[in-house]
């Protein structure tokens, strides 16, 4: 090993050792294990006042709370709510599996018991503001304008077939 090799391991360790004394102070017990850029951008905006902190309550009741900017879509909310959860479960049990297509085309969000269906609309002008509580609720995507599709129209001209036979 080089001298130079050395001095970056050397700095490297002082570093970790200094992040994981930052990371223990209860000041920053809301700061990720790992956090990206994005997640200190959107911890420094919640301090300055230009990003607010949601709790997303899930169907069992169990809840996890995010921090979204003030501008942010409901399509960032969703983005941010799988990221959140997928961590959670690799922390937990290893890497599970969420089909997150089945589970926007089962459940939407909502608040204030209003759903919450364009994924466009930016979160302050449906009416969500900083500490505000988001749950999920069962909700079934309309395909079409309420035509069934083609492999229930097949089954249903077949068995009226059946029938007349």
């Amino acid at each position: 090993m080089e001298s130079g090799d050395y001095d970056v391991e050397t700095k490297r360790e002082k570093l970790k050792s200094v992040l994981s004394q930052l990371l223990a102070d209860p000041i920053l017990a809301d700061v990720p294990r790992n956090p990206t850029l994005s997640d200190v951008v959107t911890l420094v905006s919640l301090e300055k006042g230009s990003a607010m902190r949601l709790s997303v309550v899930k169907l069992d009741g169990s809840s996890l709370d995010v921090a979204v900017m003030n501008s942010a879509t409901l399509k960032d909310l969703k983005l941010l709510i799988k990221k959140k959860v997928n961590e959670m479960e690799q922390a937990n049990m290893g890497h599970r599996h969420i089909s997150w297509k089945h589970v926007w085309s089962n459940f939407c969000l909502s608040c204030n018991n209003e759903k919450l269906l364009d994924d466009n609309a930016v979160l302050q002008d449906v009416g969500i503001r900083n500490n505000s509580q988001v749950t999920f609720m069962p909700y079934v995507m309309k395909k079409g304008r309420g035509r069934h599709s083609k492999r229930k129209k097949h089954r249903l001209f077949r068995s009226l077939h059946k029938t007349s036979s």
